[in-house]
């Protein structure tokens, strides 16, 4: 039976065998940031260290990751802190101490913190002379908390939490990196009567036209998706409205989904007995529903800063045709939501953008993760020659980790992704005020 998308997704993506309640989790079908290198994870402790110095260094400092797969991102996150805890060293953004000789990393910017804090060092807390105390470390006062629908799984570190809703009175950072691409959402086609939804069967994924969208989305879809970028024709028949085929339309469109899974290529093909999923020359994600998960992760946080990483678009550059795909084995495959694959679609981040600053009555930033991980001290350059002379070992490992940054900058690939940073009570920071 053929339904609204945004609640075949609901069942395909979250419902009790869904695609990530179910499994071994998406690491296994596709690619983020979290998985591509450890340097990410390092890029957003130094982003973290920012937020605690914002907040006063507070006695507890919440962690939270919204969308958090298996746990990997917080998983990396607690060992890096465990470890910056253990010897009183700085991480940098290879993941290793900070040493002389910063492979992969950019000089700091006047007025941000070249390391983090050593947890060793003494520092004065009062006004008496004489009162030395030493404050606790990032590692003691840290509280990760991951929010997920799957069971938790068993090889997390009983340090990090596990719940299924967003917490509230959040007083540190909310993480959400490529969460917002899977919020359900409804598609809709733009006929000669005006925008109608787009309903498609969840097993078979074939589509058909349904009733005019409501007031709230025409609201939504008039403010944020125009249709005066519409190719000749968009105003079609309805009847014939879905009659073009093609499972590569993300590609075409000129969004580069960039997820494969990990150790595999993307490949944007649909396979012998495999649905292709139709679309029109004009159709649009009506993303709504992400604005308001947005702003209610952000109306969780009492001070702090919320960061979303995704791949997306603005409003001048809507994709006329879409961006609804779907990911399984390390495969681009037709979006059929029958539980077997991840759903996906561009998140409308100026929107989403837009609906968190209201929550949180503060100015966010938005700039690609390229810009956003140099801001952070990574930038993928080479090492010196030099070093293969002095030091071949470190020479090597400084090469793998400036590639692995390399990838994560990489404006055709992950450096193409979105970072949109709502702070909340806090001012915006000097690696987030770019």
């Amino acid at each position: 039976m053929a339904m609204l998308w945004r609640d075949a997704m609901s069942q395909a993506l979250y419902g009790p065998d869904g695609f990530f309640v179910a499994g071994t989790g998406p690491a296994d079908h596709f690619r983020t940031s979290v998985h591509a290198s450890p340097a990410f994870a390092s890029a957003l402790l130094r982003l973290i260290a920012e937020v605690d110095t914002a907040l006063g260094h507070p006695s507890r400092l919440d962690v939270v990751d919204v969308g958090a797969g298996r746990g990997e991102l917080l998983h990396a996150l607690h060992g890096l802190v465990a470890f910056e805890g253990a010897v009183g060293l700085a991480v940098g953004v290879s993941g290793e101490p900070t040493r002389s000789g910063r492979s992969g990393l950019i000089p700091p910017r006047a007025g941000s913190p070249e390391t983090l804090t050593p947890t060793a060092s003494a520092r004065r807390l009062s006004d008496e002379p004489s009162a030395v105390a030493v404050r606790p470390s990032l590692a003691e006062r840290v509280r990760f908390t991951a929010v997920e629908l799957a069971p938790r799984p068993e090889h997390l570190p009983e340090e990090i939490g596990w719940v299924s809703e967003i917490p509230a009175g959040i007083n540190g950072v909310l993480l959400a990196t490529e969460w917002l691409d899977n919020v359900p959402l409804d598609v809709a086609v733009h006929t000669t009567d005006g925008w109608r939804y787009v309903l498609v069967d969840p097993e078979s994924g074939a589509e058909t036209v349904g009733e005019l969208v409501s007031p709230a989305d025409l609201d939504w879809l008039t403010e944020w998706w125009p249709t005066d970028s519409a190719s000749p024709g968009a105003d079609s028949d309805p009847d014939l409205a879905l009659t073009r085929t093609d499972a590569t339309s993300a590609s075409e469109s000129g969004f580069r989904a960039a997820r494969p899974a990990q150790g595999s290529s993307l490949t944007a093909r649909s396979r012998p007995g495999c649905p292709e999923t139709p679309h029109s020359d004009h159709r649009a994600e009506i993303g709504r529903t992400r604005d308001e998960a947005w702003a209610g992760a952000v109306g969780r946080i009492e001070r702090g800063l919320a960061v979303a990483v995704d791949y997306g678009h603005l409003r001048e550059s809507r994709p006329v045709d879409g961006t609804l795909t779907g990911y399984r084995a390390g495969r681009q495959v037709p979006p059929v939501p029958d539980g077997s694959s991840d759903v996906t679609a561009h998140v409308a981040m100026d929107s989403v953008a837009s609906a968190g600053a209201a929550v949180a009555r503060c100015a966010y930033s938005l700039v690609s993760q390229r810009e956003a991980l140099r801001a952070l001290g990574a930038d993928g350059g080479r090492p010196p020659l030099s070093l293969a002379g002095t030091d071949p070992a470190g020479y090597v490992r400084a090469l793998a980790a400036a590639s692995a940054v390399a990838e994560l900058t990489d404006p055709a690939g992950l450096g193409g992704h979105w970072w949109l940073r709502q702070p909340v009570g806090i001012p915006l920071g000097p690696a987030v005020a770019r």
